[in-house]
């Protein structure tokens, strides 16, 4: 795949020279138990791109995004971000599984919106922005609370930055996990489903403002999504997953409108 200029707001450690390969999977097993839900997986995602996970349920595409926020471990294969390895480190010429200091500084790269929303209950929603930025990055609170109302506009809930997340509908507390996200200038964002736990009048909206993140940033974006129109808008490629493993892949308008892959066609004609 090929690569386009990196988040300009990333201000972490690891950064990915342009042209590079932001994300790299090299011969990444992942089992739980007898079952192998990734199988030798290789793929990579360059700086600024947009790629899309497509697939049937249990194909692998959410513990692709998982194993990136390390919260599994593969085992085999490793794992590089801004070319840095995720959980192993080199010591004496060896690979060996990384320490957790090294593991939080390559994962500061690296933001996630979760299918449920994950927001702190207990806290409003500026200080839910501002929260990590503060404590993790160490951000003034000041700039932290600038970021956050500069994060809020973008999304649309300037007017909710003194709710808790309870007197918000899914909609907005997913578009506030968006912003959250965000607040840590992360040179890559993951999608995990992020509309499959809300109504179905409140997708639209959460899609509109993923699609201006996608179209006026350039941040990188992995997506794991049922959403097939908005995959084909946002996306640079398009990765189809059957088994553990890429079947297929290429652009939005290859892999939609003429797959080659017989699975591929039989995954899309059930869910177009």
């Amino acid at each position: 795949m090929s690569s386009s200029e990196h988040n300009e707001n990333s201000e972490h450690t690891n950064p990915a020279v342009d042209g590079s390969e932001l994300i790299k999977f090299d011969n990444v097993t992942k089992r739980f138990g007898s079952k192998v839900v990734l199988d030798n997986l290789c793929f990579d995602v360059s700086s600024g791109k947009h790629v899309t996970l497509i697939g049937p349920s249990g194909s692998g595409k959410t513990t692709i995004l998982r194993l990136l926020m390390t919260l599994m471990k593969p085992e085999e294969g490793t794992i590089k971000v801004g070319g840095h390895y995720l959980t192993h480190e080199e010591k004496g010429g060896k690979l060996v599984p990384a320490g957790e200091k090294h593991i939080r500084e390559v994962r500061k790269n690296i933001g996630m919106v979760f299918q449920q929303f994950n927001l702190f209950p207990n806290m409003k929603v500026l200080r839910n922005l501002t929260e990590a930025p503060v404590h993790v990055l160490g951000l003034s609170k000041e700039e932290a609370e600038q970021r956050a109302r500069e994060l809020l506009e973008l999304v649309g809930l300037t007017e909710h930055i003194d709710k808790y997340p309870s007197q918000l509908s899914g909609g907005q507390q997913q578009r506030v996990a968006i912003a959250r996200a965000l607040a840590m200038r992360p040179q890559v964002l993951l999608l995990d489903e992020v509309t499959s736990a809300l109504d179905p009048e409140l997708v639209a909206g959460v899609l509109d403002v993923l699609r201006d993140i996608a179209h006026t940033t350039d941040i990188t974006m992995l997506c794991v999504t049922h959403e097939m129109n908005f995959a084909r808008d946002i996306s640079d490629d398009v990765l189809m997953f059957d088994a553990g493993r890429v079947i297929e892949s290429g652009a939005p308008e290859k892999i939609f409108s003429d797959p080659e892959h017989e699975r591929t066609r039989e995954f899309l004609g059930a869910v177009l």
